[in-house]
């Protein structure tokens, strides 16, 4: 079963936010169940009751949540996670605003390609007035990894930091190495989803890992809690919100910060991307010129969309299988991602509704972007890395680079035939399982990133690469 939201690639609004529309406050008494209200609101939306289920809202929601509209959300979240499977488990708790009182409920549900948690909002009056889809949070989390083998604790040292100010500060953890410096400095810019700073998935924590190694060895790292994990609720109301606020914005700040620290060599910045990370990193290079280099590490070449459809289809056939539900759920997904490529300039949010868990402004900002033709004329040095064995970015998006960049001088390519999507190690065909297994970013990776790194700026004979 699938339990991180952050194994399906997919945007940003499906793991912040399906629904949500803030009510004023009410003058009613506050619910005295609030997870009864909310099982009772997604009963009805199992048994496809969505007026129902509408008649349970209030205030803004009422109006933007219709029956059409929830039916339209709803059928969306199985066709990406598959079939309704069962509710695991539930818990509440209450959290006073300047805009009133609420009681979240959050129901842990299994559908048949991943577990995530519903999110239902109600005000004091016990009216619904949010509807969230979140990844699970463990009542009691988990305990840090173990540090990778190749760090050496003696040889770094960690410290808290804040990229950005005002409403979207970010804290993030700065890994410096330990000595004088000026030392070279790498920007690591996560993958789909709501990640965390360490980009956490189950139990690996592959930035982490990149952070510790690189710092090992004498590169600074900054690694930060993304927009879409930290203002979760928040990033809902903006209207228009592309990946270029998700993503590239908060990039081009902490390259901003690593520049203006006594510590670090301002012409020595580079910028790592993985995933979704590596497909808009030709944005940042475009963003600052000045970076010293660029890393993609499993970088999709191809439409997001396109990709979901992918991946999709190959987790339901993994198991040798594709049930006659499943075919149904792709021919939606498929509907979907024709939505996504119908859309035309100036299609509006409120129009269109979410598509693949996203607003049309994401999906246009993306219309048309072919990242590895965005980088065709930078003038950063490249280093384009890929798992041979990963199933959510593959190798046809590696192909797809190579054939745009190899006849450049300063790209690099390399790819490892026994690593994932989160480049750990692994045999036969990879799947989700793998990613509930504790590991680590394989050594090879970290080696090869700091070689290069470290090799920038030198003379062609001098590079350690």
């Amino acid at each position: 079963m699938h339990r991180n939201v952050a194994r399906l690639f997919i945007p940003f609004l499906l793991v912040s936010g399906a629904l949500l529309a803030q009510a004023p406050p009410s003058t009613l008494a506050a619910p005295k169940d609030p997870v009864a209200t909310a099982t009772g609101f997604l009963d009805l939306l199992l048994k496809g009751d969505y007026a129902g289920a509408a008649a349970l809202e209030g205030g803004p929601m009422k109006e933007a949540a219709t029956p059409e509209k929830l039916k339209e959300v709803w059928t969306g979240i199985q066709t990406q996670l598959g079939a309704y499977k069962r509710r695991v488990g539930t818990r509440a708790e209450h959290q006073a605003e300047h805009q009133g009182d609420y009681d979240f409920a959050f129901v842990t549900t299994a559908f048949e390609r991943q577990t995530v948690d519903l999110k239902v909002v109600m005000d004091v009056g016990g009216k619904v007035v949010g509807f969230f889809i979140v990844p699970v949070q463990p009542a009691t989390p988990p305990p840090d990894a173990a540090p990778p083998p190749y760090a050496k604790p003696d040889a770094y040292r960690e410290r808290d930091v804040t990229v950005g100010t005002g409403d979207w500060a970010l804290p993030g953890t700065l890994t410096t190495p330990v000595g004088p410096g000026p030392f070279p400095a790498v920007v690591l810019v996560h993958g789909s989803g709501p990640n965390d700073r360490d980009e956490t998935v189950e139990a690996n924590k592959p930035f982490r890992d990149l952070a510790l190694g690189l710092a090992s060895r004498g590169i600074v790292v900054l690694r930060y809690e993304k927009r879409t994990r930290q203002y979760a609720d928040k990033v809902t109301k903006v209207a228009g919100f592309t990946v270029q606020q998700e993503t590239v914005d908060d990039a081009l700040t902490a390259v901003a910060l690593l520049r203006g620290l006594p510590e670090i060599d301002p012409r020595r910045v580079f910028v790592l991307g993985h995933s979704l990370g590596g497909l808009v990193l030709p944005r940042i290079g475009q963003g600052q010129p000045a970076l010293a280099g660029l890393i993609v590490m499993a970088g999709p070449a191809r439409p997001l969309e396109d990709l979901i459809l992918d991946q999709v289809s190959y987790l339901t056939a993994l198991d040798g299988i594709v049930t006659d539900p499943e075919k149904k759920q792709i021919e939606g997904l498929r509907a979907e991602v024709s939505k996504v490529k119908a859309l035309k300039p100036g299609a509006t949010d409120s129009g269109t509704g979410s598509i693949l868990g996203a607003p049309a402004s994401y999906w246009l900002d993306l219309q048309g972007y072919d990242p590895p033709q965005a980088s065709k004329y930078l003038p950063q040095p490249m280093l384009i890395l890929q798992g041979e064995r990963d199933y959510q970015v593959t190798m046809t998006d590696f192909a797809a680079w190579k054939k745009v960049l190899s006849g450049k001088p300063n790209v690099t390519f390399k790819s490892y035939p026994r690593l994932d999507h989160l480049f750990l190690a692994g045999e036969g065909k990879s799947g989700p399982a793998e990613y509930g297994k504790p590991g680590h970013v394989d050594p090879a990776v970290v080696e090869d990133v700091a070689a290069w790194i470290l090799g920038q700026g030198k003379k062609p004979a001098e590079r350690s690469w």
